[in-house]
């Protein structure tokens, strides 16, 4: 493979995948009902406004899934994965790429709750962060998580385990997602 076809590859593998992440963001967000009028959040939805909107208007949602961003993360992911395929000159039947983008919508997801996790767990080492925009926001990701792990495993001492038990139960998805690919 040439350098110019390494360069072209990283190019369309990162802006795709940075915009993959924003939309599957959004969605989890909305799903955590994270406050809406947060600055992260407003600029996740100024990012993705301009595709969702119209797709919005052809893809209703089902009930409080937002069906139009798990289509156009899916549909991004597709389309990520056929061009970096073309580019390499492979080839891949389409039930194959559909199964791959599934698989890998739910690896980003699972990786995005283990990235909050981890920042989560890290900012509280520093104390204070009341009206921290990023520490609201994280918190109202992770909690859905570890609430229903706290409540069944209990402090030891003043260290909540929870995040290291979600976690690893997080990895234990990610290596039976590997199997399944």
């Amino acid at each position: 493979m040439s350098t110019l076809q390494n360069i072209g590859i990283f190019l369309v593998d990162t802006a795709f995948t940075l915009y993959i992440y924003a939309v599957i963001l959004r969605f989890v967000l909305a799903m955590s009902r994270a406050d809406f009028y947060n600055p992260i959040s407003q600029t996740i939805v100024t990012i993705t406004n301009p595709v969702l909107i119209p797709l919005r208007r052809m893809i209703p949602a089902m009930g409080k899934i937002d069906t139009a961003a798990v289509v156009l993360a899916l549909a991004l992911i597709f389309t990520k994965t056929l061009l970096i395929l073309l580019m390499q000159g492979t080839s891949v039947g389409f039930i194959g790429l559909v199964f791959y983008a599934i698989i890998e919508l739910l690896r980003i997801v699972i990786w995005l709750y283990i990235i909050a996790i981890i920042l989560q767990a890290v900012m509280s080492w520093f104390g204070n962060s009341y009206g921290n925009p990023l520490a609201s926001i994280l918190n109202s990701l992770v909690e859905p998580v570890l609430r229903p792990i706290r409540n069944v495993v209990p402090n030891i001492g003043m260290i909540d385990v929870s995040p290291i038990i979600a976690i690893l139960g997080l990895n234990i998805l990610l290596i039976i997602l590997d199997g399944l690919a």
